[in-house]
């Protein structure tokens, strides 16, 4: 299957001499979730503005749908819907104009149903003759979405969609991008919190310093770098840990009363059978035990300290 964004040897320096992106080359599919993760400076809103065709590369090309966004920018950029971080909207107008002058932007004829349609999908209807001013910040931020959603793209840029968001309205943002997805559009989500990136997307890249360090199917991503933390509760206090123990690096709890250790899922022996006993031979002595898997904010920390 064709990508319907496609992004070769992308670079942009700025005359300061800044190197903002080095090099990037990403595919995205139709209809997936795509989730861009980073830390500040790292190149994400670069990227997407790059791709939206906000902003000119330095080196390098990007196509959607098989449009090279300059070459091609009209037919490129109607195929794309962006919601940016920042809320940028006429604060007088009320919601219904805003989003149809939006579709009128892209010389889309009016569509009143399908306005009707975008709104009530993003529960905003019964809000359509309100003035922006009015609105809560979670239903202002709906309101980028409608209007990005107006001219009917097949690609949606969602960039920090659920920043200053409460938790509620987050969790129905996401009802929101899943009822996207369903429908055929093509999300690319940048986003600071990491479990929006592990509850949504179908795949994750990592960007940071300009370059991509990764792109993996969520699943995959999880099952290679993630591991296990097995929490020994003890029958009683510990000073330190015993040196017959030394090689399984335990971390001893501040209070003496826990160990932990972390082994890998994907390694044929985790250990914890000769840990138990070695344990017991050194006459440690274990009340309770659990196990957490390391969540994807784990994995990305590690990755972005990563030499």
């Amino acid at each position: 299957m064709s990508p319907i964004i496609s992004v070769s040897n992308l670079s942009k320096t700025y005359g300061s001499g800044f190197k903002a992106l080095k090099g990037i080359n990403l595919d995205i599919v139709k209809g997936e979730i795509f989730a861009l993760l980073g830390p500040n400076g790292a190149g994400k809103t670069t990227l997407i503005s790059i791709i939206c065709g906000i902003a000119n590369p330095s080196e390098g090309r990007v196509s959607i749908g098989g449009h090279d966004i300059i070459a091609d920018y009209r037919a490129a950029r109607s195929m794309i819907g962006l919601v940016p971080q920042e809320l940028h909207t006429d604060a007088f107008e009320t919601v219904w104009a805003t989003v149809s002058f939006s579709r009128g932007l892209f010389g889309k004829p009016k569509n009143p149903d399908h306005i009707e349609k975008v709104l009530k999908d993003l529960s905003l209807w019964d809000k359509k003759d309100n003035k922006i001013i009015t609105l809560s910040g979670g239903m202002k931020r709906r309101v980028m979405i409608a209007k990005a959603l107006s001219h009917e793209p097949q690609i949606l840029f969602l960039d920090e969609p659920t920043a200053g968001v409460d938790v509620e309205l987050r969790k129905g943002m996401w009802e929101v991008v899943r009822t996207l997805q369903a429908s055929g559009v093509t999300i690319i989500l940048t986003t600071h919190y990491i479990e929006e990136a592990e509850e949504m997307a179908d795949r994750i890249g990592v960007i940071n310093k300009g370059e991509i360090i990764l792109i993996e199917d969520k699943a995959t991503l999880m099952q290679k770098l993630g591991k296990k933390e097995l929490t020994l509760q003890l029958q009683n206090k510990l000073d330190a840990i015993p040196a017959a123990l030394a090689a399984y690096n335990l971390e001893l709890s501040d209070d003496g009363h826990a160990v932990t250790y972390d082994y890998d899922t994907k390694g044929d022996r985790t250990g914890i059978t000769s840990l138990l006993n070695d344990l017991r031979n050194a006459g440690v002595r274990i009340s309770d035990l659990d196990t957490r898997q390391s969540s994807l904010e784990d994995i990305f920390v590690s990755l972005v300290r990563a030499p």
